[in-house]
């Protein structure tokens, strides 16, 4: 069970390889990929919202949701009913990358996966979102869910 997160890691970083190659000359970054899904898909999503939906801390997010911002892929806007709310909108440029960030998140996956069985790959997605819900229920009570 030690080399259990040895594995996740490994797979996280060659992933995160395998997306910033296919990616090519583009500004973003294997990083910015989950940036680029949730917003699209929650347009208007806080910044707060977004750090909880991709599991990073709210500091990464500013810099990175500033980064995206300086390269025309969002904008940010103060929320009306709560000034202390910042919005994220995907801009044109966004949306334009959209379908490729899934083709290539969609590629990786396939990579990752190939030889599996139709079989294998359901229980092994079944067991990472048992493994995922668990890690996240960590992060929403921060360890007061016990073992």
């Amino acid at each position: 069970m030690k080399s259990l997160m040895r594995h996740i890691n490994i797979i996280a970083r060659c992933a995160g390889m395998y997306r910033a190659d296919r990616l090519g000359d583009s500004e973003l970054g294997a990083v910015h990929q989950s940036y680029v899904l949730a917003i699209c898909k929650n347009p208007g999503i806080s910044q707060d919202e977004l750090a909880r939906h991709i599991c990073i801390n709210k500091s990464n997010v500013t810099r990175k949701i500033t980064y995206l911002e300086e390269h025309g892929y969002v904008t940010r806007v103060q929320s009306e009913s709560d000034k202390r709310i910042t919005l994220v909108y995907p801009t044109q440029k966004m949306q334009n990358v959209l379908p490729q960030v899934r083709a290539v998140t969609d590629e990786c996956n396939e990579y990752m996966t190939r030889g599996f069985t139709e079989e294998e790959l359901k229980q092994f997605k079944k067991l990472l979102e048992r493994v995922s819900a668990r890690a996240k229920s960590y992060v929403e009570t921060r360890g007061n869910d016990k073992l």
